[in-house]
């Protein structure tokens, strides 16, 4: 009946979605191996337990593929760092818990970090512009935090949020390469440590600075 047809339907949807994410598990593994340039799709389908001709059913070729796994992880961030930001509606706590989001992506399975942090691909267009986008917005939404919680004027929020998110970043790919006997809730709270009282925590006289600068910046530009 029509009932048993829309569960065949949805059964089916969800085996080739499972199927999908093993494959692209499967090629992730060969891409941090490897990296791209000596990768092969015959390893990723090796990988996978599938044949060749099957693969490129999925993917056109090694690129799509790349692209596939790129986009993926770069949603995989974005939403650490968004549930991070929602987290929490004590400030210093909100740079806490960014700074862990990016520990625990780092310290993912699989090495995903390399595709977007260490990629042998950034010269690939496509690869730099998911790769800058994907920078640009996690800045971003920092930024927009920094300026609901604080009385920073934007501009600064903005380098903020960018110098934020490439401390958060440097911080945990240090930690693991260098300093994993370290547990990553402790790093990650040192790191926040040293970076709580710049992302946005200035005092009245450092904000009375900062609009004093902006306002000599507005009269020499009109000069």
């Amino acid at each position: 009946d029509r009932e048993r047809e829309q569960q065949v339907l949805v059964q089916g949807d969800l085996e080739r979605h499972a199927a999908l994410v093993a494959l692209l598990d499967a090629a992730l593994e060969v891409f941090v191996a490897h990296g791209y340039h000596a990768a092969a799709m015959e390893d990723v389908a090796e990988r996978a337990g599938i044949s060749k001709p099957v693969l490129y059913q999925h993917f056109d070729g090694k690129l799509e593929l790349y692209l596939a796994i790129v986009d993926a992880q770069t949603e995989a961030l974005t939403g650490l760092v968004r549930d991070a930001l929602a987290s929490t509606e004590d400030h210093k706590e909100r740079v806490y818990a960014t700074i862990a989001a990016f520990f625990a992506f780092v310290d993912g399975p699989g090495g995903a970090y390399r595709l977007l942090f260490e990629s042998d691909l950034t010269n690939e267009p496509a690869v730099r512009e998911r790769l800058d986008a994907t920078e640009l917005g996690v800045a971003r939404m920092i930024a927009d935090r920094i300026v609901r919680d604080t009385d920073l004027p934007e501009q600064f929020a903005r380098l903020l949020g960018h110098s934020l998110a490439g401390l958060s970043q440097m911080t945990a790919r240090a930690w693991l390469e260098h300093g994993s006997e370290i547990p990553r809730d402790a790093a990650a709270q040192a790191a926040g440590d040293a970076s709580a009282s710049s992302a946005g925590s200035t005092s009245s006289d450092d904000e009375d600075i900062v609009d004093a600068e902006i306002v000599d910046d507005e009269n020499d530009s009109d000069k």
